[in-house]
């Protein structure tokens, strides 16, 4: 399988993780022309599996270190695996959330907040697995990259707040919020029942019972499958906005609308994995902390790409800058700390 060998490819591995996280929201955004959320999540979970098996098959089975993945997972004990899909029902039910509150207040303000809080609880939570396992970099840049990136988060939400033309009523809005921060509460915890089943010290030959990478993706992704025929279900017949959604409806859409929402869940993919492999060398609270960087990415997408702030005023692009460089100097504590 393919191992990262050097501290910077794990730093380049989570800068991808950073544009992925980043990035997925934009093909949720592209479906809801058509398309509600709830429907949109059922594709999104789908090309989650789809691609975690196709890395597992490959990356996950090639070259002459470590375990292939079907040896892997043949010898995975189960306490780890249980461990990984409890990982995964967590993400599920935090990102369904998170999904919800894009839908309802768009990205610029569920990605910063909801996000930006998980980047803020999640590293502690992974920095206790990293102590753990003997792989916990300099916790006072650590700290200080969090900080500045938490300021940067702040400016960003500032600057949506004044920025005008939104059509969402208050009410919606507060929803929005309110789900958003519940999203960034419960994703702080998935990442480290994850962490704790692999050998973060030694993936090319890791403990017995212990996990590579790509069992880890897999194991993953079918915990968050199983657990939408519960979490899904529930937001389709009680959504928080609109009416509600009958199953019948997911094979009424385009097969480009089902594509786009698989992209969605297989772009997410391929940065968690890239996450999971980098945090042999990285650790995992460095690995988690630069991944969650992606509240900037949806907000650069938000700026640029989508025009949300398009017609704002000079205080408001002032935020922005400062938010830009808050995010840059937080990155770059976050990475020293791994030296």
């Amino acid at each position: 399988m393919f191992i990262v060998g050097s501290y910077l490819l794990a730093v380049l591995f989570c800068i991808i993780t950073m544009l992925c996280w980043g990035s997925w929201g934009n093909t949720q955004k592209l479906a809801a022309k058509s398309w509600r959320y709830e429907l949109f999540y059922w594709d999104y979970v789908i090309g989650m599996v789809l691609f975690a098996l196709i890395i597992a098959f490959t990356m996950g089975s090639f070259g002459s270190e470590g375990r292939p993945f079907l040896k892997d997972l043949a010898q995975a004990d189960c306490a780890a695996l249980w461990s990984i899909i409890l990982g995964g029902v967590i993400f599920n039910a935090s990102n369904i959330l998170l999904s919800a509150s894009v839908s309802i207040a768009g990205m610029s303000v569920a990605f910063p907040l909801g996000v930006g809080l998980a980047l803020v609880l999640g590293v502690v939570n992974n920095y206790i697995v990293d102590v753990q396992q003997g792989t916990s970099g300099n916790v006072g840049l650590l700290a200080a990259g969090v900080l500045l990136v938490v300021i940067a988060i702040v400016l960003n939400g500032v600057a949506s707040g004044k920025k005008g033309g939104d059509s969402v009523s208050k009410k919606d809005s507060r929803k929005g919020i309110i789900l958003a921060i519940c999203a960034g509460i419960i994703m702080s915890f998935f990442y480290r029942f994850v962490a704790a089943s692999m050998d973060l010290s030694n993936f090319a030959q890791p403990a017995a019972g212990k996990v590579t990478p790509y069992t880890a993706i897999v194991v993953f992704s079918v915990g968050v499958l199983l657990s939408n025929f519960i979490f899904n279900t529930l937001v389709m017949r009680k959504p928080f906005v609109g009416e509600p959604v009958k199953p019948s409806a997911y094979f009424k859409g385009s097969a480009g609308t089902h594509l786009v929402g698989m992209l969605g869940g297989a772009i997410w993919c391929l940065g968690t994995a890239f996450s999971y492999i980098a945090s042999g060398k990285a650790g995992a609270s460095i690995s988690y902390a630069l991944g969650q960087g992606a509240p900037m990415i949806a907000a650069i997408w938000g700026i640029f790409i989508w025009k949300e702030f398009k017609g704002s005023g000079k205080s408001v692009n002032g935020l922005l800058a400062l938010m830009f460089v808050f995010f840059i100097a937080g990155l770059g504590l976050i990475v020293a700390a791994g030296n």
